[in-house]
């Protein structure tokens, strides 16, 4: 009598799971679930961009998978992630709330938020931010510049030699969104630095890795002592060193003449003392690090991306030094308007963040109401991958989807394009908040950087790889490159 109560009970739960794991009526198409486990074992762990992309070809630009015993919708080509993140932007707008990184930020960041009040009152006031910093004394220019001299020196210390460059632009990118948040640089040894930007790296393959998927498919696996945890602990650790230059700065800052970012927070803080506000000083911590997480990763892969490219492609590095000195002449260095007069450079630089392909699935979304997406029904709360990948080697939408070729963003004149599928900051009210920041120091950084040195690939390094290592932030494998000072300098 017992042994058949447990086997009924074993198959109730079967039948309850097997419907859980049903789509609704009019849902996305998708390859069959499994009760449990969803379609898990149908993705790669290590990287499942190549899966999607399968899948895409089976099922279209828009449909569906189960992540354990989740749904998920992915949306893939520019007609379909533009018809969602665009003209459909505030019903794609939401982001999931249950997932490992919610729980590892406390819910207390921006780049997680949910779509609400909190999030648009701290949005605007980072964009306005943002754009202050950008005018008068110590405006952002000055600051990349800033940080770009301690880069030449150590190319200069190189000089004749060949080298990594992983640790330098990853360093850099962080002492630029630094003296922005913090007004302090740290030295490329200093503790700060390194403890960052290893646990936002480590972070950023944890983020959608196989543990991740575990901790959000299987909520009783939580507590458990698996490799999940280093990301509390990364988080901790970050946490600590913000919260002793929190201190430091409500010590030392002068009310109504902010220095940097956090000053401008806690000044807005004391102005919104009692109004109920959504600010607060823990929420400070967790957003300075995820505006230094957004500003530190995706534009050091990109630099990283982008002197692979240029030191195997010295046709094209070539091309680009010829119009710097063009333009520059005798300049001691550019301005951000100089780059409306280098159609090739700008045409370099956006093939090098198309291929760089930074974030392929952007951050995940989630329907904030119950809403259609090309003749689907997508009910509120559902996941939402925009697969920017497709986007991004879009076959129809580029001249040469597959190559590094600047000819993407020119037209039959030589002149500067950007086609409508070039997405890698993503769409709509989600958009990338640092996308200004990033333009100017891509540029900046790029520009500076050819016009001093040579870039060139070692004769005994072997064939380049392209490959990207797969991540929340995608990167290179490591390389490296040869530098030389320029004849011409």
């Amino acid at each position: 009598m017992l042994a058949s109560m447990i086997l009924l009970c074993i198959c109730i739960v079967f039948i309850i799971l097997l419907l859980k794991s049903q789509r609704p009526k009019n849902f996305p198409p998708g390859p069959p679930v499994l009760p449990v486990l969803g379609n898990i074992l149908q993705l790669s762990q290590d990287n499942p961009l190549k899966d999607f992309e399968r899948l895409r070809k089976s099922y279209g630009n828009v449909y569906s998978l189960y992540l354990g015993p989740k749904p998920a919708v992915v949306i893939s080509g520019m007609e379909a992630i533009k018809a969602a993140l665009v003209t459909k932007a505030n019903d794609f707008a939401g982001r999931p709330q249950d997932l490992l990184f919610n729980d590892v930020t406390e819910r207390k960041g921006i780049l997680l938020a949910d779509y609400g009040p909190r999030w648009k009152e701290h949005r605007r006031f980072a964009l306005m931010t943002l754009r202050n910093f950008g005018m008068g004394k110590n405006s952002m220019e000055d600051r990349i510049y800033g940080e770009i001299k301690y880069i030449i020196e150590t190319l200069e210390k190189n000089n004749g030699k060949t080298f990594s460059p992983q640790h330098m632009f990853h360093n850099a990118a962080s002492n630029i969104i630094c003296q922005v948040l913090f007004g302090t640089r740290y030295e490329y040894g200093d503790e700060f630095i390194k403890v960052v930007v290893a646990a936002f790296t480590e972070n950023a393959k944890i983020a959608n890795g196989p543990w991740a998927i575990l901790y959000d498919s299987f909520p009783l696996i939580r507590g458990l002592p698996l490799p999940f945890k280093k990301a509390f602990k990364n988080a901790e650790s970050c946490n600590n060193l913000v919260t002793s230059i929190l201190n430091e700065h409500k010590k030392t800052r002068i009310p109504g003449d902010p220095r940097d970012f956090v000053d401008c927070y806690l000044d807005e803080l004391d102005k919104r003392a009692e109004d109920g506000t959504s600010f607060s000083e823990d929420k400070l911590n967790m957003f300075s690090l995820d505006l230094h997480f957004a500003g530190t990763d995706t534009t050091s892969n990109t630099l990283l991306t982008g002197f692979l490219y240029l030191s195997t492609h010295p046709h094209i590095q070539e091309r680009c030094q010829q119009e710097i000195d063009s333009v520059l002449g005798g300049k001691d260095q550019a301005s951000f308007e100089d780059r409306n007069e280098m159609p090739f450079m700008q045409a370099v630089i956006h093939e090098v963040q198309r291929l760089a392909n930074t974030v392929p699935l952007s951050v995940f979304h989630t329907t904030t109401k119950d809403t259609e997406l090309m003749g689907y029904s997508i009910p509120k709360g559902t996941m939402i991958i925009p697969n920017l990948s497709s986007v991004l080697n879009e076959e129809g939408q580029w001249k040469f989807p597959h190559e590094f070729n600047p000819e993407n963003f020119l037209n039959d004149k030589g002149e500067f394009v950007k086609p409508e599928a070039f997405m890698p900051f993503s769409a709509g009210a989600r958009i990338c908040l640092g996308e200004s920041l990033a333009r100017m120091e891509l540029f900046f950084i790029m520009v500076t950087l050819l016009r001093k040195f040579k870039f060139s690939w070692p004769e005994d390094a072997g064939e380049p790889d392209y490959t990207l290592v797969f991540g929340a932030t995608q990167t290179p494998k490591p390389y490296r490159m040869k530098v030389q000072l320029r004849i011409a300098q």
